[in-house]
């Protein structure tokens, strides 16, 4: 059975919270994070092994894990879900066919029908917006729409001036052994980024964002809708900025200079 009220506590809410409610407080809650697919340790999305790691742990996770989570707590708050997978295009030359590596929810609320997503990362949307292509949606600063493309639906962005396409997705629901799939290739692929890059990100309620990435130059990033900030950062500022800023304490960086949690680090053989 899932916890409601742990989640709910971990997300700094109680009672019986509306969907946007949910969704702004998950986001501001709970930071991206893929600590463990960066040290070779595959992400489990078994709905035990999510509350743990997430709810009772206080860690983050990336977007299987974070949207999976918050379809949980929709579901037991009696909201009807589903599961949609997108490519990702944000970054991407123009034309680049990635695979459907992004999880995105449709949540049913009555007659209305919503696009939620907790787990994009530096870029996420704050609170759900109709499902479908529509009008532009503002959110702390933000700005988000949804257009048509063939049979796809596109999330875009208003960034530096333009719109920028952030992913790709079609409207058919998938089952979750498809999503466990696109996990197991996120979390264990060579050539996915989350297995070779550090992404950390925490969105607070004002729209601001930080991220700490890279792979061999380590940068913190600040953004608010308004200007951006980036600071080079050493291997051994990651454990002290991942606690004070990202609210992940306990983690190391190890002999082999792997970021690791501080137990993992004593473990004999790691």
């Amino acid at each position: 059975m899932f916890d409601l009220d742990a989640y709910l506590e971990r997300v700094g809410l109680s009672g019986r919270p509306g969907l946007a409610e949910l969704h702004r407080a998950h986001v501001t809650s709970i930071p991206f994070e893929n600590l463990d697919p960066l040290r070779g340790v595959p992400v489990s999305l078994e709905p035990d092994a999510l509350e743990r790691k997430l709810v009772r742990a206080r860690r983050g996770g990336y977007c299987y894990e974070q949207n999976l989570l918050l379809a949980a707590a929709l579901r037991a708050l009696h909201f009807d879900v589903e599961l949609l997978l997108a490519r990702v295009r944000l970054g991407m030359p123009a034309g680049t066919l990635r695979p459907r590596t992004h999880l995105v929810l449709r949540v049913r609320d009555g007659d209305a029908v919503w696009h939620a997503d907790v787990g994009f990362g530096g870029g996420t949307l704050l609170e759900p917006i109709p499902f479908g292509p529509g009008e532009v949606h503002t959110q702390s600063g933000w700005s988000f729409r949804v257009v048509e493309d063939g049979r796809e639906l596109v999330l875009q962005t208003h960034d530096d001036g333009e719109w920028k396409d952030v992913y790709a997705l079609v409207r058919d629901p998938v089952p979750l052994v498809d999503v466990e799939t696109s996990n197991w290739f996120s979390s264990t692929h060579p050539s996915s980024k989350f297995t070779g890059k550090l992404v950390v990100t925490a969105n607070r309620d004002d729209g601001s964002r930080v991220s700490l990435t890279g792979r061999d130059r380590l940068v913190l990033i600040e953004r608010s809708p308004s200007e951006t900030r980036v600071t080079p950062v050493s291997l051994e500022e990651v454990p002290r900025l991942l606690g004070a800023v990202f609210g992940l304490p306990g983690f190391v960086v190890d002999a082999a200079g792997n970021v690791v949690p501080g137990e993992a680090a004593l473990a004999p053989g790691a």
